[in-house]
């Protein structure tokens, strides 16, 4: 009696082990990723090392399900609903398109999941919050300002065109980010007196017919707009910009570096990491509408001046002088 007893015991203690694993497993944490464009190390490797800085590591006491519309933005509200089905308790948004899918997809839950999101555009003029230090809904994350420096890069290039050059813009007509800063590119021209050449990409292929029509008119100079998926595509842009023999400038620090004339911005990857500490911050009960807005506080401008030989124009000393990277 005693031993059957004793088996009994012990074959309830072995059913109820699933029982208690599923419990323990249902308890982890869920964040639905939803970007716009391809995996990256600006996303992947940032975010999640944000997320192990307060303590949240992949595999162990967090669960990461992604979604990638790989720069084809009408794939974003299919993505949305899959993520949402698994009934997350954190969306990640990054991107200002894959953001406004985020926001529309967390209300179709009750009580609509948190969004934590990491954009160019100000998310307050997005309507994705109320202010920044106070974002009073179920968002927060971070903004590059991305969208608000084509003034500056501008600026920036002023001193390589001569009375007579045109400035080109490129920019992915899917993302509305990029028309806004196509409109402030324009503005900042015309009053300097130059007129602007609109160039639109929103894949690979039309990068390259992009850059295979700069070949074919005078372009002074190009500046590359701000765009989740042309992140992803700064290697390339370099390369067609080299072999175009057009200068150009990229809004991250990889295009510089990977033979781009100049860029100006802030570091993505850094942006991204923040990210993933808020996200890491909501899933330990941080309220999101408490948690301000980040800002970048610091811009990179770098020169290339192996690009510059290569283009035959020469760095004004005053550009130089103020840059914060130099490659040699």
């Amino acid at each position: 009696m005693i031993r059957r007893r004793g088996f009994i015991t012990l074959l309830g203690g072995a059913a109820a082990w699933p029982l208690t694993a599923r419990a323990q497993q249902a308890q982890v944490p869920r964040i639905g990723l939803l970007h716009g464009s391809l995996p990256s190390q600006f996303t992947d490797v940032a975010f999640r090392q944000g997320l192990r800085e307060v303590g949240f590591i992949e595999g162990q006491n967090v669960i990461i399900e992604t979604r990638w519309a790989e720069g084809n933005y009408q794939r974003l509200p299919a993505l949305a609903a899959e993520l949402v089905e698994q009934r997350p308790n954190l969306l990640a948004a990054f991107g200002t398109p894959a953001v406004r899918i985020a926001k529309s997809a967390s209300v179709s839950l009750s009580p609509p999941v948190p969004v934590v999101f990491s954009m160019g555009a100000d998310p307050v003029v997005e309507g994705f919050v109320e202010s920044l230090n106070r974002p009073g809904k179920n968002m927060t994350g971070v903004t590059s300002i991305a969208g608000a420096l084509a003034p500056k890069r501008l600026e920036l290039v002023r001193a390589f065109l001569r009375e007579d050059s045109t400035v080109a813009i490129l920019i992915n007509p899917a993302n509305p980010l990029s028309e806004a800063e196509r409109k402030d590119a324009e503005v900042a021209v015309r009053a300097v007196g130059r007129g602007l050449e609109v160039l639109t990409a929103s894949n690979q292929a039309e990068i390259d017919n992009a850059f295979a029509v700069l070949t074919k008119r005078q372009v002074g100079f190009l500046i590359i707009a701000v765009d989740t998926f042309y992140y992803t595509q700064m290697q390339r842009m370099a390369t067609l910009a080299a072999q175009a023999a057009v200068p150009a400038i990229g809004p991250l620090r990889e295009f510089a570096a990977e033979g781009g004339l100049l860029s100006y911005g802030t570091s993505i990857s850094d942006v991204n990491r923040q990210a993933g500490v808020m996200a890491g911050k909501v899933l330990s009960g941080a309220l999101p509408q408490e948690l301000p807005v980040r800002q970048p506080t610091k811009f990179d401008f770098v020169v290339n001046l192996k690009a510059a030989r290569a283009l035959g124009i020469e760095v004004p000393a005053i550009l130089l002088a103020i840059a914060d990277e130099v490659i040699e």
